[in-house]
C-alpha cells in the first residue's frame, strides 16, 4: 500500500487543485506522473523546486516520477503569464541544458536504482521533432475545438492584455503541444497524472481531454499553489535576478541567505514545502519559534535543510561561517579562510576604494587609509576622533591611530576590510 501523497501535499499547503479521483487512482496501486521544466538554462531556479518536491512526495510515497525538459515547448513559450516568447534553443544548447538539469534533480530524484519506481527522464524534444505540421494538425488538431481553447483562462489573460502585440499563432498552441505531451506519455509510459503550478491547470486538462478522445483512457491534474511572499515581492527573485540552484550562478552564501532572511510568515510556509522534515517535527519547530521569533529557528532550519540538500554540508558550513563574519564575532583569522567569491558576496554594495600595492610596504597609516586616501570617513579630524573612541576595526579587529596597513592584512592577497561601529563597512582593494 502506497502512503497518501494527495494528504501529504495537503498539509504541506502544496495542494490547489486536483481532478476528482485523483487520490483514490494514487492509492490503488503505484501509478507514474509527470511535472515539465522549461530547459532555457542550463540550471534550475527556486521557481522550479515546488514542482520537484511534489515529484520527490511521489516518489517517496511509492509511485513512478518523469521529468519532462521541455525542449519542444522550450522553443514556443507559454502564454500563462509570461508576455514575452522564449528564444528559440539550438539542439546542442538544449542537450547540454538537459544534461545540467538531470544532475540537479538527481540530488532530489533517485534515478539510478533498479526499483520500479526509479525516476525517469525524458524529453519532448525526442518525440516531438519528427512531428510535421500537417500530420500534428490531422492527429492531435482535429480532436480539440477553437472554442475549448479560447475558453482557458491563460489564453484569456494573454488576450485580454494590453500588450500591443497580442499573442501569436505558435503560443495559441502551446497547450496543444503540452497537452500531446501526456497523451504521449500516458500511451508510452502509462503515465496518468500531470502535476504543475496552479497556472497550468488549463494546459493540463487539455491533456486529459486528448487522453479522453484519442487515447480512450482517463489522465488525471494535480496542481499546486504558486508561492508567493508575503510582502507582495516575488518568490525566489533578488536585486541580482533569480535564485539559481548552481552555485556558479548564485553562490552558496548567497542562497543559504535568501531563506535566511524570509519573514516569519514565510518561514512558516516554506518549511513545509521545502524540506521533508516530518509533520510532527515542524509543528514542535514552529511552537519554540513563536515562543522566541528573534532566535529566527524556523529560517536557520529552513536554511539549513534546503543547502544541505541542493549544495552540501561543507557549503553550508561555510555559508553560516561566512554570515557569522558580517553578523556575529569573528576574527581575521576567519576573514582570511573566505575565498575571494564569498568575500565579495558578504561584502556586495559596501563601498571601495582601491589603493596600489606599494603603498602597503612601508604600512598605510590609519588616517590615510580611513580619510585622505579612500573617502571612507568625511575628514582627518573625523578619523582621529573615531579612533580615539575605540570605534574603528580592520579585519573585524580594534586597532587605534599608530596602527599601519601592511601585506600582512591582505586576505586573498588583494583585500582588507575597514569597519567604522558594527554596521558600517569598506573594502581595500589592493592592486
Amino acid at each position: 500500500m502506497n502512503s497518501n501523497f494527495v494528504k501529504e501535499l495537503e498539509w504541506r499547503g502544496m495542494l490547489h487543485d486536483a481532478m476528482p479521483g485523483t487520490e483514490e487512482h494514487l492509492l490503488a496501486e503505484m501509478q507514474s506522473a509527470y511535472v515539465g521544466i522549461d530547459p532555457t538554462a542550463d540550471s534550475l531556479h527556486i521557481g522550479h523546486l515546488v514542482g520537484v518536491m511534489m515529484l520527490r512526495h511521489f516518489q517517496l510515497a511509492g509511485h513512478k516520477p518523469y521529468a519532462l525538459i521541455g525542449g519542444a515547448t522550450g522553443m514556443i513559450g507559454d502564454p500563462s503569464g509570461k508576455s514575452a516568447e522564449r528564444n528559440l534553443l539550438d539542439e546542442k544548447t538544449l542537450r547540454h541544458n538537459q544534461d545540467a538539469l538531470q544532475e540537479q534533480l538527481s540530488r532530489f530524484l533517485d534515478f539510478e536504482s533498479d526499483a520500479d519506481n526509479a525516476a525517469v527522464l525524458v524529453n519532448n524534444y525526442d518525440w516531438m521533432k519528427d512531428f510535421s505540421f500537417l500530420d500534428f494538425i490531422r492527429d492531435v488538431g482535429k480532436h480539440v475545438t477553437v472554442n475549448y481553447m479560447m475558453a482557458k483562462d491563460s489564453v484569456k489573460k494573454r488576450l485580454s492584455s494590453e500588450a500591443k502585440e497580442g499573442m501569436s499563432f505558435t503560443e495559441f498552441t502551446y497547450q496543444l503541444v503540452q497537452g500531446y505531451d501526456f497523451l504521449h506519455l500516458y500511451k508510452e509510459h502509462n503515465c496518468t497524472l500531470q502535476m504543475g503550478g496552479s497556472d497550468q491547470w488549463g494546459n493540463i486538462t487539455t491533456g486529459t481531454e486528448l487522453i479522453r478522445r484519442i487515447g480512450g483512457g482517463k489522465g488525471f491534474a494535480l496542481t499546486c499553489p504558486l508561492i508567493t511572499k508575503a510582502d507582495g515581492t516575488k518568490f525566489g527573485k533578488t536585486e541580482s535576478g533569480n535564485v539559481w540552484l548552481d552555485a556558479n550562478r548564485t553562490s552558496p552564501y548567497r542562497f543559504y541567505q535568501y531563506w535566511l532572511n524570509t519573514s516569519d510568515t514565510d518561514a512558516e510556509k516554506y518549511i513545509k514545502i521545502f524540506t521533508f522534515i516530518k509533520k510532527e517535527e515542524i509543528e514542535a519547530l514552529t511552537l519554540k519559534h513563536n515562543e522566541a521569533p528573534h532566535m529566527r529557528l524556523l529560517q536557520k532550519r529552513l536554511a539549513d535543510e534546503i543547502t544541505v540538500m541542493v549544495h552540501s554540508q561543507e557549503d553550508l558550513d561555510n555559508a553560516v561561517k561566512a554570515s557569522n563574519i558580517l553578523f556575529g564575532k569573528s576574527t581575521a583569522t576567519d576573514l582570511k579562510g573566505l575565498n575571494e567569491k564569498t568575500f565579495l558576496d558578504i561584502f556586495d554594495g559596501v563601498p571601495q576604494a582601491e589603493i596600489s600595492a606599494v603603498e602597503l610596504e612601508g604600512g598605510l597609516d590609519m588616517i590615510a587609509a580611513l580619510a585622505a586616501q579612500t573617502g571612507f570617513l568625511g575628514s582627518n579630524g573625523e578619523a582621529r576622533r573615531e579612533l580615539k573612541q575605540n570605534s574603528i576595526s580592520v579585519n573585524k579587529e580594534k586597532v587605534k591611530e599608530d596602527y599601519k596597513i601592511t601585506r600582512e592584512d591582505l586576505i586573498n592577497e588583494k583585500f582588507v576590510l575597514l569597519q567604522r561601529g558594527k554596521k558600517n563597512y569598506y573594502v581595500l582593494v589592493v592592486n
